[in-house]
């Protein structure tokens, strides 16, 4: 789904940064791997009361377990408790500073909540591990955070770096293409929008986005050729009204 939020990472009990050569899954750190992995699955499928009790066993199992309060916040997030999910996220950064899941979906919450710069810096923090499997969302999450607050070069930037390290980012593209779309840079945007079709789901967002660019480039064969697929596949999307009422911004 495109759109304009950031994006956590649900962690993997198994990453990097935590030592997996000595645990069996009967010592504390692989009890609290393997109830860490079931609680970031109870997560995925919104079973929350379940998900909670799997990562308090888990730290119980290994308080020093840093990826347990890592999806115990992420738990508490869509409960709607912030100082719970705020302490855990804490409590994992304190374990391990440099835990690049942990930094991502701290920043990703401080953006949502408007604390737009405090966030920036943990998305910083987590793309300085080399060995971080997701740097370009976090450079997107950045750019995100950082177009939300207003700084529209800072967020060209991130963006940018998030091409760099993945150039079919599909986030990355389209945020990109809405930025220049945004700033009358319609050439660029239609680049950029041209790179992302042949990798993004057709979405009414991206078929929106690039209908009101070719609009603003005065191409009336794309427009047409866009507004009859907009309406066809995506009858009752909000962007198929906005077309049909003539409100192109």
């Amino acid at each position: 789904m495109l759109g304009c939020g950031v994006q956590p990472i649900v962690p993997d009990g198994t990453q990097r940064t935590e030592s997996t050569t000595s645990d069996t899954d009967d010592s504390p750190r692989g009890r609290a791997r393997i109830h860490t992995d079931l609680a970031a699955n109870y997560l995925e499928i919104r079973n929350l009361g379940v998900a909670l009790e799997e990562a308090g066993i888990a730290q119980r199992s290994d308080p020093s377990f840093g990826p347990a309060y890592n999806v115990a916040a992420l738990i508490y997030i869509e409960m709607q408790d912030d100082r719970k999910a705020e302490e855990n996220f804490r409590q994992a950064l304190r374990i391990n500073a440099g835990d690049s899941d942990a930094n991502n979906n701290y920043g990703t919450f401080l953006c949502s909540r408007k604390r737009e710069a405090e966030g920036i810096r943990h998305f910083m923090q987590a793309v300085r591990d080399p060995l971080y499997r997701n740097p370009d969302r976090s450079y997107v999450n950045a750019g995100v955070c950082a177009r939300r607050s207003g700084d529209t070069a800072a967020a060209e930037k991130f963006f940018m770096n998030a091409l760099r390290f993945r150039p079919d980012q599909t986030q990355a593209l389209y945020q990109l293409a809405d930025l220049y779309y945004a700033s009358g840079r319609y050439n660029e945007a239609r680049t950029l929008l041209r790179r992302l079709q042949p990798v993004a789901s057709e979405s009414p967002e991206i078929l929106w986005l690039t209908l009101r660019n070719e609009r603003r480039l005065g191409d009336s064969n794309a427009l047409d050729s866009l507004g009859h697929q907009l309406r066809s596949n995506f009858p009752n999307a909000k962007e198929t009204g906005l077309l049909d009422a003539g409100r192109f911004e």
